[in-house]
């Protein structure tokens, strides 16, 4: 009796363990509450379900050096960030690079846009040599301020990392801008429960 009392203690104890070491899920998928990134550790700002009709399209998280609850403040906050994204459903990646257009040229000005296209070409060149991104595809746009921006799929990194900090506050403002994707995700992201 004494030594399955022992056994439940070191289950339960392991389980608690494994628990705290994600802050959040969404749709079944698990983000870490916390990550090292460059030099520099981040933490869960917030994370939610991006859909589009009736379909789950992909759970997201964005990892900040603190946490902030106002979009204007994310988008000035200087250190590294990350957006962690999990597809849910099979895509092709000429898929979300078209989302990722449309979503950066709905929060831009025609000007704005001219200045952030060479690197939006570059950004969207690295996407599309993935091909497919079948669901379960872990998708990393991080800011790494001695770098810049770097796209990371599977853990593998895409093309070269692209300099300049207005370019990540660019993607950034898809999901926090004034004309964001979704204003629940929007919601989500800066910690507001809906």
């Amino acid at each position: 009796m004494k030594q399955q009392m022992k056994q439940l203690m070191i289950v339960l104890v392991a389980l608690l363990v494994v628990n705290l070491a994600y802050a959040v899920e969404v749709a079944g998928v698990r983000f870490d509450d916390r990550s090292k990134l460059g030099n520099s550790d981040v933490v869960v700002n917030g994370a939610g379900l991006r859909k589009k009709a009736f379909f789950k399209v992909y759970a997201m998280a964005l990892y900040l050096p603190e946490k902030q609850g106002e979009a204007d403040a994310v988008l000035s906050a200087k250190g590294a960030k990350r957006v962690s994204i999990s597809l849910l459903r099979d895509l092709s990646a000429q898929q979300f690079v078209d989302a990722l257009q449309e979503g950066v040229a709905n929060n831009h000005s025609e000007a704005e846009m001219e200045t952030l296209k060479d690197r939006l070409k570059l950004f969207s060149e690295a996407m599309l040599s993935v091909g497919e991104a079948k669901t379960g595809t872990s998708v990393l746009i991080d800011w790494i301020p001695e770098s810049g921006t770097r796209l990371s799929v599977n853990g593998q990194a895409k093309g070269k990392d692209i300099a300049g900090e207005d370019f990540y506050r660019a993607l950034l403002k898809i999901w926090l801008g004034n004309k964001p994707v979704q204003d629940d995700l929007k919601q989500a992201l800066l910690g507001k429960a809906s």
